[in-house]
């Protein structure tokens, strides 16, 4: 397969292919673009040309070789594809491996290991390492130490494992995230997300543990990382007819289904209740209001995280490596300060 070919098939010129693989910044392509020859690229295991790309950048350290793979496992998502985060993430690191001459060569979900197929292509273990997306359970970790020698996992939960690991502190950001709508004067902040070995709700608990304010139950709901999880999430609450100041959901996704059900009940955002989430995605900035929320630098991530599991496969390093990225509040419309008149009642 050669860039002539990939561009004949994705519908694009030569060059538009070049600047997608070699991560230009001029004339970026759209998405879709992109999305469309990574695509090709993953399914015909096109690799660059090594000695071409050294010499044109000047390298002559390093001596062609045959390429080599990795895989990516979604630890949390039955389908990445419909999770812009996880997906982000997954193309991110996807990019960067291709830097370095490794291709993508495929990508599972903890869900569907089991499947024969899926549990064919594991065993027969045809990829150097893999990356692991997402917080795993022991019983997955087991799983992977018996069929994966070199492992790198990245998330918003750190592994008690003694694997490399690239994350963005979820705990934390979610403390930075309640701590803001505290400052606001809002009181009555309400968390819906998943609360199981979860970091973004022990921050939450512990943000208002800071501030003496009791954990009122009827204002947590334990729902999917979903747009459907946050809208039922959110009218479970709502209904519940306690007092509600704002709502702090686990990730963007959460965010949106619980935009969806704070409208239906008649309720504006930030006029009568604030919102804020997590992961910052695209999507957020679109929205009616923006969403406010802790951006999660996912392109980092991924580039850290194929940069690590190379360097482990490669024999750059031994120990295990925990490296924690910043991140920081993308303020835009969704919060407001509380006026100490507000009332609770859906408006006629």
């Amino acid at each position: 397969m050669t860039l002539k070919e990939i561009a004949a098939e994705a519908g694009v010129s030569i060059s538009t292919v070049s600047r997608v693989i070699n991560k230009s910044s001029k004339s970026p392509a759209s998405k879709e673009v992109q999305d469309r020859i990574w695509e090709i690229v993953r399914r015909t295991g096109y690799t660059p040309n090594s000695t071409a790309r050294q010499l044109k950048m000047g390298d002559t350290t390093h001596s062609p070789g045959a390429s080599r793979s990795i895989a990516c496992l979604f630890a949390r998502v039955h389908d990445a594809e419909t999770d812009t985060f996880f997906s982000s993430l997954a193309r991110s690191i996807e990019k960067e491996a291709f830097k370095h001459s490794y291709i993508l060569k495929y990508t599972f979900s903890a869900f569907d290991i089991n499947h024969p197929s899926i549990f064919r292509l594991i065993s027969d273990n045809q990829v150097d390492g893999v990356a692991v997306l997402g917080r795993c359970d022991k019983q997955l970790l087991k799983f992977l130490k018996q069929y994966f020698q070199y492992v790198a996992y990245t998330g918003l939960n750190s592994l008690d494992a003694k694997y490399d690991q690239i994350i963005c502190d979820g705990s934390q950001a979610a403390v930075t995230a309640v701590e803001h709508l505290l400052q606001l004067g809002h009181r009555r902040i309400a968390y819906v997300g998943e609360t199981k070995n979860e970091n973004r709700y022990i921050g939450y608990c512990t943000a208002l543990k800071n501030a003496r304010i009791p954990l009122c139950r009827e204002l947590v709901a334990n729902v999917p990382l979903s747009s459907q999880g946050g809208y039922q999430g959110t009218k479970e609450i709502l209904k519940r007819g306690e007092a509600v100041h704002a709502f702090f959901c686990s990730n963007d996704m959460t965010a949106i289904g619980a935009m969806r059900a704070i409208k239906e009940h008649g309720l504006s955002i930030p006029r009568d209740v604030s919102l804020i989430s997590i992961d910052d995605i695209d999507t957020a900035q679109y929205l009616t209001p923006m969403l406010t929320t802790i951006h999660i630098p996912v392109e980092e991530m991924g580039q850290m995280t194929a940069k690590i599991l190379i360097d482990r496969i490669e024999g750059g390093h031994t120990l295990p490596v925990k490296i924690s990225l910043p991140y920081y509040i993308a303020g835009r419309e969704s919060c407001g300060k509380f006026p100490s008149a507000q009332t609770q009642k859906p408006r006629p």
